[in-house]
């Protein structure tokens, strides 16, 4: 009589992720609820989550929300124990509506989303350059958006000011402008209003000077990191540091997780969509995607139309055919993407010399 060799069921995981606590919820191949767990948020709740897990069978994928937020270090612990993990989208307020909200349901509802293949989304590894690249850039960006801010402000206070103080101030340049009231001397009385605005102008001036010498920094220390990432990339024309820093954000220390270039083009938003209609057969703008990703590669576009002799002559021929200037934008960013995506995936190797969009 022969003895059979016990396998171990198959079981997906869903983990529904919090600040402090995890829920993690198991089901088996048929879809049906097996057990769910809630584990605190740490290096060891992580690692007690993993075991519960593998007590209940093989954990043949787990599907986790907010891998770029509270799941990011779990994510990162499953994948270094050999667990497949698969991004999943936290579900809508319509389904939320229907099925209710609770930390077991979005788990088992995660969990759900793996088995039936409708989240299949592999998550940024967050591991490498690349993150380094991307914290940095967090810096910079609210930087330069305080800058901006405070640029705002000293211009709001001239429109106000008296006439004595704003009207030497009018015709200059903006960084005349912020070094000149960076050398404002208001004097010790502050009770008059001239007195106040021009030390209220004084402060936020140096204080604009410190953000510029910030960002100078920060762009120092970015620059080399990108360069060494993606110099396939920055070899493209029009692409500089900061939209080649976006473009790798977005894709990720494992770009190979896009599976084609035209899933590049989706997640950057610049694949076609549909908009036929009778005998009207015609494209538009995709508005989704990724945004920021989207709007970088909008810039090197721009600078392409503007300086790139073969852009030029290309957007002057499909002028001509009637294509509207949207179309025109929506063809060469499309194109752009495919060149990107090359560029990120090429692990060092010669790439052809690329042709324009026809």
């Amino acid at each position: 009589m022969t003895s059979m060799t016990y396998r171990a069921p198959e079981v997906t995981g869903g983990v529904d992720t919090h600040g402090r606590t995890h829920h993690a919820a198991l089901i088996d191949p048929l879809g049906r609820h097996l057990a769910d767990q809630e584990f605190p948020a740490t290096t060891a709740g992580y690692r007690d989550l993993l075991a519960w897990m593998h007590t209940h069978g093989t954990v043949t994928a787990v599907g986790v929300e907010g891998t770029g937020a509270y799941g990011a270090e779990l994510a990162r612990v499953l994948a270094a124990a050999q667990v497949t993990v698969v991004e999943v989208d936290r579900p809508d307020r319509r389904t939320r509506h229907t099925k209710g909200k609770s930390d077991p349901i979005d788990a088992y509802a995660a969990a759900t989303a793996v088995a039936s293949q409708r989240a299949t989304g592999i998550p940024k590894s967050r591991d490498g350059l690349v993150e380094a690249v991307r914290v940095l850039r967090v810096a910079r960006r609210s930087a330069v958006k305080a800058r901006t801010q405070t640029m705002n402000q000293i211009r709001g206070l001239l429109v106000s000011a008296p006439a004595a103080l704003r009207e030497p101030l009018a015709e200059l340049s903006r960084t005349d402008l912020v070094r000149t009231l960076a050398r404002l001397r208001p004097g010790q009385d502050l009770t008059g209003p001239t007195a106040a605005t021009r030390t209220a102008l004084r402060h936020l001036a140096r204080r604009h000077q410190a953000l510029g010498e910030e960002i100078t920094e920060l762009d120092a220390e970015i620059g080399p990191l990108v360069q060494q990432a993606a110099p396939e990339l920055l070899a493209l024309f029009g692409i500089g540091a900061q939209t080649a820093g976006q473009l790798l954000i977005s894709a990720g220390d494992n770009p190979e997780r896009m599976r084609s270039e035209a899933a590049f083009a989706h997640l950057a938003g610049t694949a076609p969509i549909p908009a036929s209609s009778g005998r009207t057969h015609r494209h538009r703008l995709n508005r989704g995607g990724d945004r920021a990703a989207n709007h970088a590669l909008h810039t090197i576009a721009l600078v392409r139309m503007r300086h790139d002799p073969r852009t030029r002559a290309y957007v002057e021929r499909r002028t001509q055919e009637g294509l509207s200037k949207k179309d025109i934008m929506r063809c060469l960013k499309r194109f752009i993407a495919r060149e990107v995506y090359h560029a990120l995936t090429s692990h060092n190797t010669p790439q052809p010399e690329p042709t324009q969009p026809t």
